[in-house]
């Protein structure tokens, strides 16, 4: 049984294509059971969100099971094989094994570090359990790669730091004034940029929120990527009444002119009143003149770059130091998954003597008498499954442990040919 991935991410597919393949919660149940009816796939997970779709699978034919998936992703996302291919990528068993430990660890992600994708792998294995996509091997595989993602974090900072403008920017205010709860807040915009900081700034405990926009739908879209936030959305004609009733202001417009001066600052803060205003806009938003303004504590991208600079620079060397902990994660998994091939010698062996256990007992207790046998019968079955059970123990204890491919193979050989076992390997989902 071999472990495959195909996929698409941010790395190799456009968004477009992206969206093509993307697999909603509520089908996963129902794609699960059309890859598992196939012929060649036993067990599948499928981790689908913005930024990717991977699809695992296990399967005991690894060219004619991958074959059958990639099938799936021209029919699902409705693109000729020969379109899509140039944007899938396809890792077959130890570079799969690895690929998701990246993931699970943030290794792969857009930001390296970013905690979110960890949950969303949590929550994978919880799918595909709950709709019975994945058995003994993509369960270990996933529950291994989870515990490898919390032992990257755990063991490094590389989750720490702001590692873009919108965060740098939160950051920064967050540690001028220590409570964001405290401090109202207008945003000026409603792009991207803008959705990043609403984003950062709840995570932070902000929750006086002013969204000032242009468009009023834009707005209200943004919003909506938020429903448990009570964001305070106002026309671009409200921004400085806005500005006035904030402590914190944030521009993120495509403005190609400051939309705001040291004259329209001045004309609309109450006397003694002071504000913090960052500015994450290229070209600026914020004419250099308000630092002018004692009342005005001002900054821009540049005051931030070095900033979310520093801290990617310090998330590559924090990932390089995660590889090598993914490393013993992933030779871990390959020595279970190597063990494997033993279960048909141990089974066989298990079966062969428990028959043989069997019978001897029928024959004790029929020479025992009706009267002692009914008596003491479950004594002695105990006693024979444990004598059983304890011969039996090291023997497979050390054949499952022997970490050497052929000294394990040459000891399967020998129990086969000592007690003249027959072993069948059947295709199953390991029941």
């Amino acid at each position: 049984m071999n472990i495959a991935v195909v996929g698409l991410s941010h790395k190799t597919a456009p968004v477009e294509v992206r969206e093509k393949l993307s697999i909603p919660e509520a089908q996963i149940g129902e794609t699960i059971a059309q890859l598992c009816g196939g012929s060649y796939i036993e067990e599948v997970a499928i981790l689908s969100t913005c930024n990717r779709l991977e699809i695992y699978i296990a399967t005991s034919e690894m060219q004619a099971g991958v074959r059958e998936l990639m099938q799936f992703c021209s029919e699902r996302s409705k693109l000729p094989l020969a379109e899509l291919r140039p944007h899938l990528f396809i890792l077959l068993h130890e570079d799969a094994i690895s690929h998701i430990m990246r993931v699970a660890a943030g290794l792969d992600s857009l930001v390296i570090g970013e905690g979110q994708i960890l949950a969303q792998v949590k929550k994978t294995h919880k799918l595909c359990q709950q709709n019975k996509g994945i058995s003994r091997i993509l369960n270990r595989l996933f529950t291994q790669a989870i515990a490898a993602g919390k032992r990257v974090r755990t063991e490094t900072n590389i989750g720490t730091g702001a590692v873009s403008i919108s965060s740098a920017a939160v950051e920064l205010a967050q540690m001028k004034v220590e409570n964001l709860a405290e401090q109202r807040v207008a945003i000026i915009g409603a792009g991207k940029m803008s959705r990043l900081l609403v984003q950062h700034l709840l995570a932070k405990g902000a929750n006086q929120i002013k969204i000032v926009n242009r468009s009023v739908r834009r707005a209200e879209e943004l919003a909506g990527q938020f429903p448990e936030a009570k964001l305070d959305l106002q026309p671009l004609s409200a921004m400085m009444e806005a500005i006035a009733a904030s402590d914190i202001v944030f521009t993120s417009t495509g403005a190609t002119e400051p939309i705001l001066n040291r004259a329209k600052l001045e004309a609309a803060l109450a006397p003694g009143q002071s504000i913090m205003a960052i500015d994450i806009s290229v070209p600026r938003n914020i004419d250099a003149d308000v630092s002018t303004l004692e009342s005005v504590r001002a900054f821009n991208v540049d005051d931030l770059k070095a900033v979310v600079a520093q801290n990617q620079e310090s998330r590559r060397q924090m990932a390089m130091e995660a590889e090598k902990l993914l490393d013993e994660e992933v030779e871990s998994f390959d020595v279970w998954w190597r063990s494997l091939e033993t279960v048909p010698t141990i089974n066989s062996l298990r079966k062969k003597v428990e028959t043989i256990r069997e019978q001897e007992l029928e024959k004790a207790l029929s020479r025992l008498g009706s009267e002692f046998a009914d008596k003491h019968q479950e004594t002695i079955e105990a006693l024979t499954r444990g004598i059983v059970n304890k011969i039996l123990h090291d023997p497979m204890v050390q054949l499952r442990a022997q970490q050497d491919i052929d000294a394990r193979r040459q000891a399967m050989a020998t129990l086969r040919t000592l007690f003249n076992l027959e072993v069948t390997e059947k295709r199953s989902r390991y029941s």
